[in-house]
């Protein structure tokens, strides 16, 4: 695992494809624009698996999520926004799967917000089960559900999930 690099996206896009096409995910994709939702000059940092030498995995990590993921998570904990760190932009290419990738991945965005002092949070539709089943195995905690409204007005529902607590 290591720091995204310009060079990787080529290769983060063919994965976010497949990811698209498979589970759906990204549920909202204006344009079709694979590669602005991957590459945001907000993200506080991103990161690639490979394997063999072939990129299967990314993860980048926010400070913003809808308003209302933002807000029940800040609830939740007890902190304000500005304490959240948004772990975004998980994918893990289909013939990678159930290898601990995206587990490393989730881990390494949680060690990252951790290290910078903020709470890591995600958000994750309701109906993306396998992805749900990580997050609990992982120690992460759901804080409840939102009704997303995207910007064409349809709707998303979203499982909002906590990270696990720092080490004391």
């Amino acid at each position: 695992m290591r720091l995204r690099s310009d060079a990787d996206v080529d290769a983060c896009v063919r994965i976010a494809e497949q990811v698209h096409h498979l589970d759906g995910y990204p549920a909202y994709l204006p344009g079709g624009d694979l590669r602005g939702f991957l590459v945001s000059n907000e993200a506080l940092g991103a990161w690639i698996t490979e394997l063999d030498g072939d990129v299967v995995g990314h993860v980048a990590l926010h400070l913003r999520s809808s308003r209302s993921v933002l807000e029940l998570a800040s609830t939740s904990l007890g902190l304000p926004i500005e304490s959240l760190a948004v772990v975004a932009r998980l994918l893990v290419a289909p013939g990678a799967r159930r290898q601990g990738v995206g587990r490393a991945l989730l881990m390494a965005a949680t060690y990252e917000a951790r290290s910078r002092g903020l709470w890591p949070v995600l958000d994750v539709a309701t109906d993306s089960t396998a992805a749900i089943a990580l997050y609990e195995q992982c120690g992460w905690s759901r804080a409840g559900d939102v009704r997303v409204v995207l910007p064409d007005g349809s709707t998303l529902e979203e499982a909002v999930f906590l990270g696990p607590g720092p080490v004391i």
